[in-house]
């Protein structure tokens, strides 16, 4: 694990794995760079891949008040301390990636979750609660709400999960779901932004995931000015590392 410091002080863990361009991960909500372990092995052969935890996760710092340009800038630390060329995010990370707005040669975008035509509506309240949980010291009720609400998990596979080793880390990591529900704006398709984006991107999904899912990445794209957009066979929100390195590969360094 390395670390380097981002613009307000705040220390920035991350992962160095293989050989090659640089190639950073953006994780979405409710992952560190833990969950990147079996991607960076299959990219390892092609990058130096870059798995960070985003911050209040994992090893990462988190310096009072929080600002979404707080975490663009720990993107552009990321990048500098590794001199990587390249960016994938996934699903809210894409947010991260888009309005950081960094001088990457190419970046892959993995499902964002845009809230298009057919998707199911957003929880009632949604930031509020969030918010209202973490402020009375309930990372558990957060949880479950993203979970639940959210993701769409049924309510007894939550229960079951409350029961395992692994809750206390999502509690752990939990306050940080107020952070992507604001790096998603109103989950709205940004289409301003994204026909701002400079650098050519690479959207993909999971032929397993929801109609909806796929459309939001296919709408993404039609709005980037340099956009192609790939689906592949994969499970619910999920592309398998062996895919991904393959497209990626492709993609960013035409091997």
């Amino acid at each position: 694990m390395d670390k380097v410091v981002s613009k307000d002080g705040t220390e920035v863990a991350y992962d160095v794995t293989g050989s090659g361009p640089g190639l950073v991960l953006v994780a979405g909500a409710f992952t560190g760079r833990a969950y990147f372990a079996e991607y960076a092995e299959a990219l390892a052969s092609s990058f130096t891949v870059v798995a960070y935890d985003r911050r209040g996760r994992g090893d990462s710092g988190d310096t009072a008040p929080y600002a979404v340009e707080r975490e663009w800038e720990d993107l552009d630390a990321v990048r500098s301390a590794t001199d990587a060329r390249f960016a994938c995010a996934f699903s809210s990370g894409v947010m991260v990636l888009l309005q950081a707005g960094l001088p990457f040669e190419k970046q892959a975008i993995v499902e964002p979750p845009f809230r298009v035509e057919g998707a199911p509506p957003a929880p009632e309240r949604y930031l509020e609660r969030l918010r209202e949980y973490v402020a009375a010291g309930n990372p558990g009720g957060a949880a479950e709400l993203f979970m639940v609400e959210a993701v769409g998990q049924p309510r007894e596979v939550v229960e079951q999960i409350r029961q395992t080793p692994m809750w206390a880390g999502l509690e752990a990591m939990a306050p940080t779901l107020v952070y992507d529900a604001l790096q998603m704006r109103d989950s709205a398709v940004p289409v301003e932004l994204l026909a701002s984006t400079a650098v050519p991107t690479l959207g993909l999904y999971s032929n397993a995931s929801p109609e909806w899912m796929q459309r939001s990445v296919q709408e993404a794209v039609a709005a980037l000015p340099q956009g192609s957009v790939e689906g592949h066979d994969g499970t619910f929100h999920t592309l398998p590392p062996e895919t991904l390195a393959r497209v990626l590969t492709g993609y960013f360094i035409g091997a």
